[in-house]
């Protein structure tokens, strides 16, 4: 019971990180594009992902507005090492959501930010069915002081609850976020699934010191057998830190360039009952994360 506990809780961390992810997303980011890169210099082993996202805010009347959007990663997993099994089955997953929130402000200093988020992760070697369905969820609540001219040092807090039905325990688990703009030329931002100190060059230039956490869990479609044992679904848990830069070519488009190092990197392939039936390679490498956005 206790190693059953303990899966689902990493199970949980795995798809609450990336899952928030879509939570920043779908409040600031109207589109971006992105690319992802993890070589291994002692493994054959490869990870890409690239991704896309477009979202809509509708304005339903006075700061209430429906975001209605989508999101498209697709994961090159470039398994190159000996595995006892066929890799061929796991050389692309894709994950797709739909992004569909709602935000308001309560009174002058809150916002709440309802999201709900049906999701498609699988392999898709065939036709879609049940399995490759998952449903995240959320409330938030957002005291954005950020553009206040009242305080000294700006700040944004996001604390709420979020659900995800690949996670394994049956009810929300808790989010908060805190940002605060220390000066003129340093910020500081605490929280899941990224933390940074950032340094401003000025307004349009940043430089920051990061740690971020990734991950996804997904359905394999047809089943690889490794050992007598039946693996049905894969996850992966990334724990990253380094340096990161970001341009704003104008107030609302921006270009950005992450790169560090893989200080933890599980990728095992599971059963039905999300039980461990394969360690994949988890040699720790270089990262590398690249895009441009178009944020409010």
């Amino acid at each position: 019971m206790l190693k059953n506990n303990c899966l689902s809780i990493k199970l949980c961390l795995i798809t609450l990180f990336f899952g928030c992810n879509i939570l920043n997303a779908q409040l600031t980011d109207l589109a971006r594009l992105e690319y992802s890169f993890i070589p291994s210099s002692k493994s054959e082993d490869q990870y890409t992902r690239l991704r896309a996202l477009l979202n809509y805010p509708i304005k339903i009347k006075n700061d209430n507005y429906l975001i209605i959007g989508a999101e498209y990663n697709r994961v090159l997993l470039n398994l190159r090492e000996d595995y006892p099994f066929d890799v061929s089955g796991l050389d692309a997953l894709n994950i797709i959501d739909l992004n569909i929130a709602y935000t308001f402000k309560s009174n002058e200093n809150w916002r709440i930010g309802l999201k709900v988020n049906p999701r498609i992760a699988s392999t898709l070697n065939s036709t879609i069915t049940k399995d490759d369905i998952f449903l995240n969820g959320g409330v938030f609540f957002i005291k954005d002081r950020t553009k206040a001219k009242d305080i000294k040092r700006p700040y944004r807090l996001i604390i709420g609850v979020t659900y995800n039905t690949t996670a394994g325990i049956p009810f929300p688990l808790p989010f908060v976020n805190y940002f605060r703009r220390i000066n003129q030329k340093w910020s500081v931002s605490a929280g899941i699934p990224k933390s940074n100190l950032k340094y401003y060059f000025n307004e349009s230039s940043t430089l920051q010191l990061f740690t971020s956490v990734d991950g996804y869990f997904a359905n394999i479609q047809n089943p690889i057998m490794v050992d007598g044992n039946e693996a049905n679904n894969i996850s992966l848990s990334v724990i990253v830190g380094g340096l990161g830069y970001e341009y704003s070519f104008t107030d609302y488009l921006v270009g950005y360039l992450y790169s560090g190092y893989t200080f933890r990197l599980n990728n095992i392939l599971r059963n039905d009952d999300r039980d461990r039936i394969l360690q994949l390679d988890q040699t720790n490498a270089f990262y590398l994360r690249t895009g441009i956005k178009f944020r409010l």
